[in-house]
């Protein structure tokens, strides 16, 4: 009797402990997020909602050229988050003062994607600091020395492949200033489908011209 009633003790824990695990299965995997691609302001009819047990995210990219503004994109994505969340944004300023800015945000409650977040522009005001500066897709970079503006305070160095198929491989490489965040990004997808992988050091003041090193050692000398 007692062999019994101790086996139907473990029964019920047992049974107790697999209701508790299933339930809180069900409880993780309830996200449910807004699902939607917009490629410069058209959206793809993508199902409206998804279901994921790592949450939302909301993830904006700007890519602005002023001088060949027909390569100007914005891509503004929203969906369920397939591996675990983690948050990123950077900008970054490369030769011909293309601009870049990117925008990775998670949440962790239903249709919490849902709003349009706005980003704001990087700052335009100089910080002193000056990178080489560069942009080629055809395997030639000649740097140029850029000033650098806002907290964009690192000279980067970034290399894209982008792999469309039936066509070659395009490989971009890039110079510029970035903020701190960008450096160091290993196989990092953006766009569509283009991987980079960046490197950064630290910025330099820029250089002084001879003629106001010369002045000033004509002033030390006449002080002597």
């Amino acid at each position: 009797m007692r062999v019994t009633m101790s086996w139907s003790s473990v029964l019920k824990r047992l049974l107790a402990v697999c209701i508790f695990a299933h339930l809180s299965v069900i409880c993780v995997e309830s996200y449910s997020c807004e699902n939607k691609d917009c490629f410069n302001g058209r959206c793809l009819s993508n199902p409206r909602t998804c279901e994921s047990s790592k949450g939302c995210f909301y993830r904006v990219q700007n890519f602005e050229a002023p001088y060949e503004p027909a390569t100007d994109l914005r891509l503004q994505e929203r969906g369920c988050s397939k591996d675990k969340c983690t948050e990123l944004a950077f900008s970054a300023t490369l030769g011909g003062y293309r601009t870049f800015t990117y925008d990775h945000k998670c949440c962790y409650t239903d249709q919490c994607n849902k709003e349009p977040r706005s980003v704001s522009r990087p700052s335009l005001l100089p910080n002193g600091v000056e990178c080489p500066a560069c942009f080629s897709d055809n395997g030639t970079c000649n740097p140029v020395s850029l000033k650098c503006t806002g907290v964009e305070t690192q000279c980067m160095e970034v290399t894209a492949r982008e792999v469309i198929e039936s066509l070659p491989p395009r490989v971009i490489h890039g110079m510029g200033c970035a903020t701190k965040s960008a450096c160091n990004l290993k196989n990092l997808t953006i766009g569509e489908n283009m991987k980079i992988n960046t490197v950064c050091s630290k910025g330099s003041p820029p250089l002084r011209s001879i003629s106001s090193v010369l002045a000033g050692l004509f002033l030390v000398k006449a002080l002597l």
